[in-house]
């Protein structure tokens, strides 16, 4: 709480798109020009990729670790991605939001439906898009990470993936990326001050009137 007396629940922050159109580099930027906010970090029963670490970037579990989680509730939402399931843990996020932290999701359409069930005065959701069909395929083809049948069942996948952003708060077109990171934190700085966030402030503005 600051000198004001007020104060802030902090915002589950979501930031989703069709693989390739940027907003894991979004995201990254993000974390690191803004203090305030952290990384939900998932868990997954899909293999590590190179370069990933456990705990940092996903939590890799065996699919039965997953399934017994699920099952008793400690997971905000789930989802199956490319035959590996994605969920996100209730605890960390709920003591994150009770201290006035934000926290940012990288999660597809289906965790973000399941999440404005549950927690819809928390959630901001933002979809990113690519500025072309194109450039989404080149952008897919550059990471050199997958084969070209997983490049393939990506872009098949993108469409559906797309028809999903009228499902969003707000839509950012990622043709620049440091474009896309000032328009991404435009919107967090906005919610950050949206009324209904602020707790206390009802008395700090009686207090104003008080000192008249």
């Amino acid at each position: 709480m600051g000198s004001t007396g007020i104060k802030r629940r902090g915002i589950m922050f979501v930031l989703s798109s069709p693989s390739g159109a940027g907003k894991t580099t979004i995201a990254r930027m993000l974390l690191a020009s803004d203090p305030a906010i952290t990384m939900s970090v998932s868990f997954t029963t899909r293999p590590m990729r190179p370069g990933e670490r456990d705990g940092i970037d996903y939590h890799f579990i065996a699919p039965e670790v997953f399934d017994a989680m699920h099952r008793r509730g400690d997971l905000l939402e789930q989802a199956t991605v490319f035959g590996h399931r994605y969920g996100t843990p209730r605890r960390p996020v709920d003591e994150t939001l009770r201290a006035g932290r934000d926290i940012l999701f990288d999660i597809d359409w289906q965790g973000t439906q399941q999440l404005k069930h549950s927690a819809r005065a928390d959630l901001v959701s933002v979809f990113i898009l690519p500025p072309s069909w194109a450039e989404l395929e080149r952008r897919l083809r550059s990471r050199a990470q997958d084969s070209e049948e997983v490049v393939l069942r990506r872009m098949a996948k993108a469409a559906d993936e797309m028809s999903h952003w009228p499902e969003y708060d707000y839509i950012v077109v990622n043709r620049q990326v440091d474009e896309s990171v000032a328009s991404v934190t435009a919107i967090l700085a906005a919610e950050r001050l949206r009324q209904g966030r602020q707790i206390g402030l009802p008395d700090f503005v009686t207090s104003l009137s008080a000192e008249r």
